[in-house]
């Protein structure tokens, strides 16, 4: 059919192939996929329609913190999970990334991750913003990572841009509550 939107775009990245290739089994019927085995691959893979990347964070030729630098200078628009066995630490504070998940992952849990990030992707840079630091969060909080300086900066983080948020509905709402619609009866 002509009328069918285009299946969204997923670059699944993992140096072990096996496991990118369950990945790609896993999403291939209802995204169209792509998959590197390694940082640089990635790099070469990754354009302007990708719109989800699965990145493994610890790999020999280019580190997933590497790939992911590469990604935002180039300003891809594209959703970025870490999935790694790497348990999350303080490091992850300042670590440009949408969410963070720890291995393994079940095939369930790989699609819902991908329709999370997708449905993210249709908010405003402020509550996507919001959506990267709550996931931050939440991965500090399941490796027990919460009794630091670093945390407790997230948590200021998060008020801010919820404050932000906050603030730019309330004068949305407001504004709209004043608009005149075209066509309406007077």
């Amino acid at each position: 059919m002509s009328d069918e939107t285009p299946k969204a775009t997923v670059l699944a990245v993992d140096d072990e192939p096996d496991l990118a290739e369950l990945y790609r089994v896993y999403l291939d019927p209802a995204y169209d996929v792509r998959v590197a085995t390694g940082g640089e691959e990635a790099v070469e893979l990754m354009d302007e329609s990708v719109d989800v990347v699965l990145l493994d964070r610890r790999m020999p030729d280019m580190s997933g913190h590497e790939v992911l630098s590469v990604i935002r200078e180039a300003d891809y628009d594209a959703r970025v999970a870490m999935l790694t066995a790497v348990e999350p630490d303080i490091d992850i504070v300042d670590m440009p990334f949408d969410d963070y998940k720890t291995k393994p992952v079940t095939k369930e849990g790989l699609l819902t991750l991908v329709k999370v990030l997708l449905h993210r992707a249709e908010f405003d840079e402020q509550s996507q913003e919001f959506f990267a630091l709550a996931s931050k969060k939440a991965a500090l909080e399941a490796a027990g990572t919460t009794g630091n300086d670093e945390y407790e900066e997230l948590i200021e983080q998060m008020e801010l841009v919820r404050d932000r948020v906050d603030d730019t509905l309330d004068h949305l709402s407001a504004r709209d509550a004043f608009v005149e619609v075209p066509g309406s009866v007077p």
